[in-house]
């Protein structure tokens, strides 16, 4: 009958598998979303007065007013609302190209 001790050796192969499978998971799950993270911050930091926005909810509007935590944009004439910047889905600034301008 094989001795089931087989030494530190086979602590190494039984545990293997395990960190592979974090080392996967961190570089195709967390990494990714940790550099989706920062670009998303560094695009609401970078948020200035007449920028075209979407929010989160799917409402497009341009901002009026920027504060530290939160900015007023008016979604329709007249119409402002104030929004935290965290929820701010997308920016488009004001000397972006339309995407169906052909200049």
């Amino acid at each position: 009958m094989p001795v089931a001790d087989g030494g530190p050796m086979a602590l190494i192969i039984q545990f293997a598998p395990f960190a592979l499978i974090i080392i996967v998971f961190y570089f195709l799950m967390i990494r990714p979303q940790q550099q989706q993270m920062k670009k998303h911050q560094q695009m609401v930091t970078a948020l200035k007065r007449g920028d075209n926005v979407t929010l989160s909810n799917g409402m497009i509007g341009k901002v009026t007013r920027v504060e530290n935590d939160e900015a007023m944009v008016e979604i329709a004439q007249g119409v402002n609302v104030r929004v935290i910047k965290s929820m701010i889905s997308t920016v488009q600034t004001r000397t972006a190209i339309a995407a169906n301008d052909k200049s």
